[in-house]
């Protein structure tokens, strides 16, 4: 087992893509991996019933919660709490790759 198991999935976004994949699928869990491109954006939502977690891997990423925006640095972690709007934007020259988990997993 590895602790980078992102990389083996080709997450390679062009200027304003967001490419993901799913990393870990259980009962209780949902872990997907997120690669921005520059200038990309993925959409405010929220999970009504999940708490989710972003880790940062790589670059910075804009952090969108509710009316708030922060830039987070690798290694960075951002808390989601439930019911809470977020999403994420990419506002460097390089990817960002960052995980978001969800616990327990969204029904």
């Amino acid at each position: 087992m590895t602790l980078d198991r992102y990389g083996e999935h080709g997450l390679d976004p062009d200027e304003g893509e967001v490419e993901s994949t799913e990393l870990v699928v259980e009962d209780d869990v949902l872990v997907k991996a997120f690669a921005l491109g520059p200038g990309a954006k993925l959409a405010a939502h929220e999970h009504g019933d999940s708490t989710n977690v972003f880790h940062v891997l790589e670059g910075t990423v804009t952090v969108l919660q509710e009316d708030e925006e922060e830039a987070t640095a690798a290694p960075g972690v951002v808390l989601h709490e439930r019911g809470i709007a977020h999403g994420a934007r990419n506002d460097t020259d390089e990817v960002v790759v960052f995980t978001a988990s969800l616990c327990p997993l969204p029904s």
